[in-house]
């Protein structure tokens, strides 16, 4: 499969890359990342021609925003697409008073949920300052599970004023969850939703309802999360984590059953897991974070790893993949 074909987000006329980088580690999801390793990533996947590029004012507190600006700093604004979320606002705090989370050594600021849409303004202008650009691709509404009323009278108009002035080319929704998601393709006018862990080699929570549906209403798919928080990376190993928690025993199950199939094939569980969602039609590209030079190529090589069309049946076969769901074709 090759990474760098593009394809068109929505009805809008934006095109990314089958393959993006998405920014949390760089904002040291888990681990802290130096500054220098995460400009020399970014630096890299430009060089490569990866031109999608995923980010939040959540990861790092900001951290992820302002290296994103530093690396593409310079370069021809129609040669990438950035994407990055509303709905935390970043409020400034003293060091010592920061609140431990999922990332290491933040920027000093702590994130607090707003949805209004005074709040997105704010939080758009802040991004474009971070960032140093005057517009950014897509703006995401960013995980308002237990605010949906909030997001949809509140962020939705603010980016849809934002979408009308130019100053955003297409909105969306980034969920862990598909049901939200299909509640927002339903009740509004968006081009894409990043769909974090919900449609994976073994989590195919969305399949039934919202990738339909997309197809249908023209909305793009991007999938977070490919890995499942790192079980389809590490394998059902001791401690494997299957979204954001260590994975229950049929999890760990399951994931055997796709690890026997992978050795019997000769086929990287990684490969595997990035290129899967790419065949369903919905799906416009998978972003997996990398916190180094060394994760991104290895990324771009797993998507470009040929993977037999008997590899895929097996999968089914073994009702891994159910019937319904799409898989790539042959190398």
């Amino acid at each position: 499969m090759d990474p760098l074909s593009t394809v068109q987000i929505g009805k809008t006329k934006l095109r990314v890359t089958r393959l993006g980088l998405g920014g949390a580690p760089l904002g040291g999801l888990f681990q802290d990342v130096a500054e220098s390793e995460a400009l020399a990533t970014l630096r890299r996947a430009i060089e490569m021609g990866i031109h999608f590029f995923d980010t939040a004012p959540l990861y790092g507190h900001g951290k992820s925003e302002m290296r994103m600006g530093r690396a593409l700093a310079g370069l021809d604004r129609s040669s990438f697409v950035l994407a990055t979320k509303v709905g935390r606002l970043l409020v400034p705090v003293k060091t010592g008073e920061l609140q431990p989370d999922e990332f290491d050594n933040p920027a000093p600021f702590k994130p607090v949920f707003d949805f209004s849409y005074d709040a997105v303004m704010r939080s758009f202008e802040e991004s474009l300052k971070r960032l140093g650009l005057d517009r950014i691709d897509i703006l995401h509404i960013h995980d308002p599970d237990d605010h949906y009323q909030q997001a949809i009278e509140g962020a939705y108009p603010a980016l849809a004023k934002l979408r009308s002035q130019g100053l955003i080319g297409a909105i969306g929704a980034g969920m862990n969850q598909a049901e939200m998601l299909t509640r927002f393709a339903r009740e509004g006018d968006f081009d894409c939703f990043l769909l974090a862990g919900r449609y994976t080699l073994i989590d195919h929570t969305g399949l039934k309802e919202l990738l339909p549906l997309c197809v249908e209403k023209r909305i793009s798919i991007i999938i977070g999360g490919p890995y499942n928080s790192g079980i389809l990376a590490s394998g059902a190993r001791s401690g494997a984590k299957f979204n954001y928690a260590d994975a229950p025993g049929e999890v760990m199950e399951k994931v055997r059953r796709v690890e026997a199939a992978c050795q019997r094939f000769s086929v990287p569980m990684r490969a595997a897991a990035l290129q899967f969602p790419l065949a369903h039609p919905a799906v416009a590209s998978v972003i997996p974070g990398a916190r180094s030079v060394a994760e991104l190529e290895e990324n771009f090589r797993l998507m470009s790893q040929p993977i037999p069309a008997e590899f895929w049946a097996a999968l089914r076969e073994a009702r891994i993949i159910p019937p319904e769901a799409p898989t790539p074709g042959p190398p």
